[in-house]
């Protein structure tokens, strides 16, 4: 398993940043595609022409969805960061939880 600093080295390196904003970039395209040709394959074999619309249809909304998830999940990611950071600077460690409000006799 790879270590936590050896983690933070490599997301932070510029090439995986461009890599998972590229990554997004080619995720519609991808999928539009992808339900363009499966539409097209479920129109040849159904004698129709008009079937390969909801493929694309499907794929551009397959897409968008994907493309949220991993908006969100490096959003997750990022927010993680900063909360261990914070931690990190007040002295505890980073996967306890943050201490509670203190009970007054």
């Amino acid at each position: 398993m790879m270590s936590d600093d050896k983690r933070r080295e490599r997301d932070n390196n510029p090439w995986v940043q461009v890599a998972r904003y590229s990554e997004i970039g080619f995720l519609i395209p991808a999928a539009v595609l992808v339900g363009y040709l499966l539409g097209l394959l479920a129109d040849h074999l159904l004698h129709t022409h008009w079937i390969y619309l909801f493929g694309i249809i499907f794929g551009a909304i397959s897409g968008f969805v994907s493309m949220i998830r991993r908006a969100l999940s490096a959003t997750a990611e990022t927010d993680a960061e900063v909360a261990d950071e914070e931690r990190a600077k007040q002295g505890t460690h980073p996967h306890e939880p943050p201490p509670g409000p203190e009970v007054l006799p």
